[in-house]
This record gives C-alpha cells, structure tokens and sequence, in this order.
C-alpha cells in the first residue's frame, strides 16, 4: 500500500475520476494525501507582460483554488484529509518536484484534459509525469 499519496488535478473529468481514486486508495491504505492544481506559466509567454496577461493568471489562479476547494470538500465527505498545494510554472515539472519535495511514493494523474484542445496539453503532462517521476504513477483514465 502507499502512504503518501498526491493527485494532480485540473478542474477536468479526467482530473475528478483521479481525484476519486486517490480518495479510494487514501482510505484503504490509510495514506496521506495531497491535491495539486498547477497554473501553467508558458501558456502566456509569448504574450507582452500587460495587465491582460496579469488578469489571465489571477482567472487561472482563482479556478484553481475553487478545484482545490472542491476536492477538499470531497475528499472530507469519505473521511479523508486533504492538503492541497496552487503552483505555478510547467505542469509536469511542478507535479514531480511537489512530490519530490513532500516525499510521495504515489502520483496519481488524469489521462487527458478539459477540452480537445486540452486533451494534447494535459496529456503530455501525464506522460512527462510518467516519464521522469522517481515514483509509481498511475494514470486514470476518464
């Protein structure tokens, strides 16, 4: 079983069903667990710094606090803690480098994003996170 547990989520269905599983496999094995919502940083960069760019990070931000919110409140409703993490920079890297950092020995992650569109982004989150993650890695699909 693990014992330190961290589900990246995105505010998709993919990232809902990861979220559920980690819940599940939290409850079994007793386990901490953790809930990332991660801003991503370059989705902007070739954009002039304005206050447009500004306001885009501070929607981002706020959608991410409101996931986190959300999977708090879930997570409670099974009897289960969650501590939840708002980063910003590459999705990926910053997934593996929380882990890293508050020790899991279990990410968790959706297959793919939102939309179309996010499906080819997230997804490659998910397999840059399998790829050069030090720990187990399941993928959940939706």
């Amino acid at each position: 079983m693990f014992s330190n547990i961290l589900v990246a989520l995105d505010g998709s269905p993919a990232g809902q069903q990861a979220l559920e599983r980690a819940v599940e496999m939290a409850h079994a094995g007793n386990a901490k667990l953790h809930a990332v919502y991660i801003v991503e940083t370059g989705l902007f960069s070739s954009l002039p710094t304005d206050n447009t760019v500004e306001i885009m990070y501070n929607v981002l931000q706020k959608e991410g606090e409101a996931v986190l919110d959300k999977a708090k409140t879930d997570a409670a409703a099974h009897g289960i803690t969650l501590t939840t993490h708002l980063k910003f920079g590459h999705a990926g890297s910053e997934v593996i480098a929380l882990s890293d950092k508050i020790k899991t020995d279990l990410i968790v992650v959706g297959s793919h994003g939102k939309s179309q569109t996010d499906r080819l982004l997230i997804g490659s989150v998910s397999t840059f996170v399998v790829t050069h993650s030090r720990v187990s890695t399941l993928v959940v699909r939706s």
